[in-house]
């Protein structure tokens, strides 16, 4: 008898462990679906402000970029694009100034990417150096004096200090070409941009000297005999020369 009423209440103890367990169990599912869905919440909204965000920059950049990461499809559209919008314009002014148009041509998808809704970059270093040319606290800087900017408000050195049109040609470069700002970013910015590129350094590109030119025109100097390129984005100048490829 003994026996019997001790197997009865061990088994009642085992029945009361079990159900605890399953409950325990149960808690512990829902604790771990809740936190895993959770994390998958999050990803998903990583991801898709990251596709956002890397979307917009593709979208909205400048085409200094590795084509090396360019889809095999994306380099001929970048250049489709700028023999679309300005094929014709630059073929033009090519032939009237002597200036090889595969050179410009790729010269745009660099600055550009072929858009015609044309980005402008403010240098802010460039700003602070012509505020001193005009202050009379530096005699001058590439070309611009006291004497050219002297009356030139702050807003009118900022128009200078930044790049405008398809070549992305410096405001200040106008001062050189006799000409307002306005024209390098209005219906003859190609011409005017051509026109700065032929006198500034035309001599190289007359050479086929394609890989100096490209160097000058984002750097202001040519290629560095250290083999180390000065340019803003290190693939300027291979990428500048991939593109011309296409032309």
């Amino acid at each position: 008898m003994t026996t019997k009423k001790t197997t009865k209440k061990t088994s009642t103890k085992t029945g009361k462990t079990s159900s605890s367990s399953k409950k325990s169990l149960k808690k512990t599912t829902k604790k771990l679906r809740k936190t895993l869905n959770r994390g998958i919440l999050a990803l998903t909204a990583v991801l898709l402000i990251g596709g956002i965000i890397f979307g917009g920059y593709r979208i909205f950049s400048s085409a200094e970029e590795d084509l090396s990461e360019l889809g095999e499809n994306e380099i001929p559209l970048v250049c489709e694009r700028v023999t679309e919008n300005y094929g014709a314009e630059i073929d033009s002014c090519a032939k009237l100034l002597g200036m090889p148009p595969q050179y410009l041509k790729s010269l745009v998808c660099l600055e550009c990417s072929g858009r015609t809704d044309l980005p402008k970059r403010f240098e802010k270093h460039i700003y602070r150096r012509l505020k001193k040319v005009r202050s009379g606290e530096t005699a001058e800087y590439e070309g611009v004096t006291t004497a050219m900017i002297c009356d030139a408000s702050d807003e009118a050195l900022k128009n200078l200090a930044t790049s405008w049109g398809p070549f992305q040609i410096m405001g200040y470069k106008c001062l050189h070409l006799n000409i307002n700002v306005a024209d390098l970013r209005g219906n003859d910015a190609v011409y005017w941009g051509v026109k700065w590129i032929a006198e500034e350094y035309g001599y190289l590109l007359k050479k086929g000297r394609y890989r100096d030119a490209f160097h000058y025109h984002n750097a202001g100097r040519i290629f560095p005999a250290d083999g180390k390129a000065r340019t803003y984005d290190k693939n300027y100048v291979p990428n500048g020369l991939d593109y011309m490829r296409y032309f």
